[in-house]
């Protein structure tokens, strides 16, 4: 069991949302998905499970190993709607996680914190996310 993600960049905020299974078997997934957000945009990253059905303790190690990475790149990672079954213990050395209930939330939060203008929405996806058109099949 593996994961799916869609990357958004919306008033100038990457917003990562994942979806299926965040375990052993799709760390790896994860880990990529960030190295290539990482290699995009800039400034503060939401990662979005509002879709993510559950996490396993590898899974949120991979969360605080992409909090790390992204702090490498002076950009931070946000959480929002994790999984109900847990909750999300970093270890010392890793930056500071918000976590917001979802993402409305978050999108507040950074408003709130950030008076931007918006600057247009773009996506990038795995080919297995829904879309609109599959989505009314």
């Amino acid at each position: 069991m593996t994961i799916e993600w869609r990357y958004t960049v919306e008033q100038g905020l990457g917003i990562l949302s994942v979806s299926g299974y965040l375990g052993p078997d799709a760390v790896h997934r994860f880990a990529g998905a960030i190295g290539w957000v990482v290699g995009r945009e800039s400034g503060p990253v939401i990662v979005d499970l509002t879709e993510l059905r559950s996490w396993s303790a590898e899974g949120q190690t991979a969360i605080t190993d992409a909090a790390r990475r992204l702090a490498a790149a002076d950009r931070g990672l946000e959480l929002a709607a994790i999984p109900a079954d847990g909750s999300l213990v970093p270890d010392a050395d890793c930056p500071p996680i918000p976590v917001h209930s979802d993402l409305a939330g978050a999108l507040a939060a950074h408003s709130a914190r950030h008076d931007e203008s918006p600057e247009g929405r773009h996506e990038w996806r795995t080919t297995g996310w829904p879309t609109a058109e599959r989505a009314g099949e």
